[in-house]
């Protein structure tokens, strides 16, 4: 290892330190080490390495940034409809008993996750269970931990699901349909949802003695069905222009959409929805409640751990990392590429148990690519990328569900019952959070390999 080598290692893992160590100033820390990898790669202490300003900016992916921007600003408008609480009371109305129903709340926060951000369907949903919990004088404990874990399963089957999801899908060139059906196999949302239904079995065990009685008095009434609408036309729109390539993918005359194209749907019908909430209700507060909504803090950490990223692949450090796993495979033999799989999920999900999964998963991406080409030059097998692509993203979408810190998802729940006076120890978490993860994580480790060799 040569100097550059060293330092930009030991950038990298401080920076990863502090934002285990400094949670709250994770986006801080991000930003701080991609300004060193600039400044240093301008200065020129280092010949072999130049990062300028400007390669720096061309490392973001606004793409992604305007997709997530963009569905947070209609989820807002969303959830201000009313329309997740009248979804839930309907469900309420046909199950009388807390077991089932509790089972069932999971599974709709994870279907709702998967078209929404886990944070924001935990809170559409948990309010639901705190308050019947309260009718019913039991503990609200056990409901919100199974409709955080789940939410954050379920974020992995569709290119809106989850953060991790959509840097995938950039990273893999998957669009919407892609995680249906890709190359003429079954995608990751049905590798997800047989992943649910094995951890619905958990959440049934652990609830099977929750027998008593629940009904809904009243039905909330939805006046604006607009917002969900707009949500609906977006994942519509996505899933529409997921049929058309990309330039890098067009035959030469083929018409090819722009790289921003997601972004752009994502912000168009946002803007749609908030400028017709300001002319129906002439209040520019609802704008500034929109604003204050909107999660800079994953934004502004995304921003800075791309470029960061794009550092230590400039240094080498990717392709150092990459080759080391490449390694692992020998000779690339069906055994040894299953080692390289099986390292690959697993180390996600121990990595993301305690590491938020959206930086794991874009710093280890462009190592998967490396592995891959690795793998495939050693003269043995000719795996698909979506192989190791597929594996990382079960592995640290789904290992952030064993830990109370591990998702945000986790936290926002954890935060609701902290409110209502619960204090939630890890012990207890992991009791329910350890045999979900498992379930989940096996199913879909076993799955990805059956499809993809």
């Amino acid at each position: 290892m040569n100097n550059l080598t060293w330092f930009a290692t030991g950038l990298f893992a401080v920076t990863y330190i502090l934002m285990f160590a400094l949670q709250k100033f994770r986006p801080y820390i991000a930003v701080i080490s991609a300004i060193i990898f600039v400044a240093v790669g301008t200065a020129g202490p280092f010949p072999e390495f130049k990062y300028t300003f400007g390669e720096a900016l061309a490392q973001i992916d606004w793409n992604v940034l305007m997709m997530i921007a963009g569905t947070m600003g209609t989820v807002f408008l969303f959830i201000e409809s009313g329309m997740p609480k009248l979804m839930s009371d309907i469900l309420v109305s046909k199950l009388h008993s807390v077991k089932w129903l509790i089972v069932v709340l999971s599974l709709f926060a994870g279907i709702i996750s998967a078209f929404v951000d886990n944070v924001a369907t935990v809170l559409m949903v948990a309010p639901v269970a705190v308050a019947l919990c309260k009718e019913l004088k039991i503990s609200p404990v056990p409901a919100i931990i199974c409709i955080a874990i789940s939410s954050n399963l379920q974020g992995a089957a569709t290119l809106v699901g989850d953060t991790t999801s959509i840097l995938l899908a950039k990273a893999a060139d998957l669009d919407f349909m892609d995680f249906f059906f890709v190359e003429g196999r079954v995608g990751m949302f049905w590798v997800t949802e047989l992943g649910a239904l094995a951890s619905a079995l958990i959440i049934w065990f652990k609830m099977r003695k929750e027998n008593d009685s629940v009904y809904v008095m009243e039905r909330t009434k939805v006046e604006d069905k607009v917002p969900a609408v707009l949500l609906l036309l977006t994942v519509a729109t996505l899933i529409a222009t997921s049929f058309i390539p990309y330039k890098n993918s067009a035959a030469p005359g083929e018409f090819y959409k722009p790289d921003i194209s997601n972004g752009l749907i994502c912000i168009f019908y946002f803007i749609i929805g908030i400028t017709r909430a300001l002319i129906k209700t002439k209040d520019k507060n609802i704008l500034i409640r929109v604003l204050k909504e909107m999660d800079y803090y994953t934004l502004a950490l995304l921003a800075g751990l791309f470029v960061v990223i794009g550092g230590i692949t400039k240094a080498g450090i990717i392709d150092m990392i990459g080759n080391a796993l490449a390694g692992l495979g020998g000779s690339g033999s069906r055994g040894s590429v299953f080692i390289v799989y099986t390292i690959i999920v697993w180390v996600s999900v121990l990595a993301s148990a305690f590491i938020d999964n959206i930086p794991y998963t874009a710093t280890m991406l462009p190592v998967v690519a490396v592995v891959t080409e690795g793998l495939n030059a050693a003269g043995g097998l000719n795996i698909h990328p979506n192989l190791l692509y597929f594996g990382l993203l079960v592995g640290a979408t789904l290992g952030g569900n064993i830990t109370p810190i591990g998702a945000s998802a986790n936290i926002a729940g954890l935060g609701i019952l902290r409110k209502e006076g619960h204090e939630v120890g890890a012990a207890e978490f992991m009791s329910y959070s350890v045999p979900f993860t498992l379930a989940a994580v096996m199913t879909g480790y076993v799955l990805l390999w059956l499809i993809w060799m």
